[in-house]
């Protein structure tokens, strides 16, 4: 029957991978020795400098990482390959023995700007002889034949490339869970999700398995992860990181383009990445890069003070008590530093996001649905929001007359998404520059620096409950993805069951009953008691191509913390 071809292919994947960890020495399953821990304790900088000293061989550094892994994959199920034995056989390790210290052999190394650096990819990003399966069946047990640009450029910038990293199927969801590779848990409480796409990078970034992820975000894929999992990520604009050989769900898409989006486990390793990359000239690898070199920024030269912009309600989901805490937390810091901080009024954000939603579906959501082999399943969240686009039109005009004077943001999406022609969707595309051009022009008037959001309404929810909190829940970080602005991530503090709990009564109560249909589903799954410990982060956003000055609004915040007696504290969890 077809349907047994996707579980053979399932089996088979499943089976390929318990081998390739029954394959692995008996030493990764032991703890790091004191040697291993100070190799792991190093910051991304520190650890190629001592690499390229030659005080640490590359075989040391994938040991503590590659324990790191084994058990970051047995909590958390966040693996979908394992490359250890390859991981050290790319020329510019080769190059490099480990066994010799003298300046001579230091000086006949290939520069290589990431040495030694553990890097994990999402299961997205092509890597030769190896699959990528965007968590679907059809593309399990078939290696591809070529290294994506980013791929190659870590390899020659002598990276230690140790594994792929899971996703959930078609990409689209705010669950990391597929047929072919099972339901990747939040390290913090296996009872709750990691976010997605990238769930497995952010679940392994976490535990420490890895220090940078190669994620990708088209509405939040990376950002709500990081939220989830208390970890750093930056999402660049389209142009600034190499994407070509990143397989999508949705190949052609351009309305709301896919872009690299790379995580960390620390601020500092992040920037350095960055630098790193961007050093290395990636748009001589990439046709997509623009040529932009590193740009050296100060945002405190001489004291002066930072405008950042808050937005506290985007008009869809108004933040749950524990995200509106995280961000209020951010804000006090900051001010008590003498920064401005206001509340920023943009144009109307749920009309731009309606046009997102649109121009992401304007296939009716035809090329997730049909790449999955007979018997596959989607994610109940994707999975509702196809069904929604296949319903007769006639029949959601009627839902959205009926809807209209309670819930007029659901109203109009149901009215609008519906398959689009070429025309209407070059409409689309007008309207959305339009918007760009409003946002463009209100930042512009504010003088601001930076907006501030929360990254999602909600901490990381319960396993299963994602249909519930839909799609659309992920309207924050989904915005900026259409604008195409900088946007990065960064942890700020934890879930508390006694502060950031909600009236006995909410949800039989008068605002509860006010909301619409996403805000209602997504706090209908917030629970504080449950979601006690599990961490909290805040969205820092520049305008376009400003990746560098990002990157330091966040160093501000951080800075901010520290002084006032709050920093991030991540958790050892394996």
């Amino acid at each position: 029957m077809p349907s047994s071809l996707h579980q053979q292919a399932c089996a088979r994947k499943q089976r390929e991978r318990q081998a390739q960890i029954d394959a692995l020495p008996a030493v990764y399953s032991s703890p790091l020795s004191d040697e291993e821990e100070a190799i792991h304790a190093l910051s991304l900088a520190r650890l190629v400098q001592e690499c390229r000293a030659g005080t640490i061989a590359p075989a040391d550094v994938l040991s503590a990482y590659g324990k790191k892994t084994l058990a970051a994959h047995r909590l958390t199920n966040c693996i979908t390959d394992f490359m250890f034995d390859e991981a050290l056989r790319t020329p510019a390790l080769v190059a490099f023995d480990g066994e010799s210290d003298s300046a001579d052999s230091s000086a006949s190394m290939p520069e290589c700007p990431l040495h030694c650096v553990p890097v994990s990819l999402k299961d997205t990003i092509d890597i030769a002889d190896h699959d990528t399966t965007v968590g679907l069946s059809r593309n399990a047990n078939s290696p591809v034949p070529a290294s994506s640009p980013i791929v190659c450029m870590l390899q020659d910038a002598g990276a230690i490339l140790h594994v792929k990293t899971t996703v959930p199927a078609s990409l689209i969801g705010i669950e990391t869970e597929s047929d072919l590779f099972g339901r990747t848990t939040n390290p913090y409480n296996q009872n709750h999700t990691v976010g997605a796409s990238t769930g497995g990078g952010a679940a392994l970034l976490a535990c420490g398995g890895s220090k940078i992820e190669i994620a990708t975000d088209i509405g939040g894929s990376a950002r709500i992860p990081a939220h989830f999992c208390g970890i750093w990520g930056l999402k660049g604009s389209v142009g600034r990181f190499p994407t070509w050989g990143t397989v999508s769900s949705m190949p052609g898409l351009e309305g709301v383009p896919i872009v690299a989006a790379p995580m960390a486990g620390s601020l500092a390793d992040l920037e350095e990445f960055w630098k790193r990359i961007v050093g290395m000239k990636p748009w001589i690898y990439d046709f997509t890069c623009i040529p932009l070199p590193w740009q050296k920024i100060d945002l405190q030269v001489q004291g002066r003070k930072l405008k950042w912009g808050v937005i506290w309600d985007d008009g869809v989901c108004a933040p749950t008590p524990a995200c509106k805490r995280s961000l209020s937390i951010v804000v006090d810091a900051l001010a008590a530093q003498g920064h401005e901080v206001v509340e920023f009024m943009p144009p109307k954000i749920s009309d731009l996001l309606t046009i997102g939603y649109q121009l992401v579906f304007a296939d009716g959501g035809a090329q997730m649905r049909d790449t999955r082999l007979t018997g596959e399943t989607l994610n109940p969240p994707l999975r509702g929001t196809i069904d929604l686009l296949a319903l007769p039109r006639l029949f959601k005009r009627f839902m959205a007359w009926m809807n209209r004077a309670a819930d007029p943001f659901y109203a109009n999406l149901l009215e609008v998404l519906y398959p689009k022609s070429i025309l209407e969707e070059r409409s689309l595309i007008v309207q959305r520059d339009e918007f760009r051009s409003k946002w463009h022009d209100a930042w512009t008037e504010a003088h601001l620096d930076f907006v501030l959001t929360v990254p999602h309404p909600l901490p990381a929810l319960e396993n299963g409950t994602g249909a519930r909190a839909s799609l659309m829940s992920a309207c924050p970080t989904f915005l900026f993805s259409i604008l195409d602005y900088t946007a990065g991530v960064l942890p700020v503090c934890f879930t508390d069951r006694a502060r950031d709990a909600l009236p006995a009564d909410f949800l039989t109560s008068e605002k509860f009953n006010k909301m619409n249909v996403v805000a209602k589903g997504v706090y209908s799954v917030y629970d504080s008691e449950k979601m006690h410990g599990l961490p909290l982060g805040v969205q820092v956003v520049g305008k376009r191509l400003q990746e560098e000055k990002v990157l330091e609004g966040m160093k501000v915040i951080e800075r901010a913390l520290k002084e006032a007696g709050t920093p991030f504290v991540p958790k050892v969890l394996v």
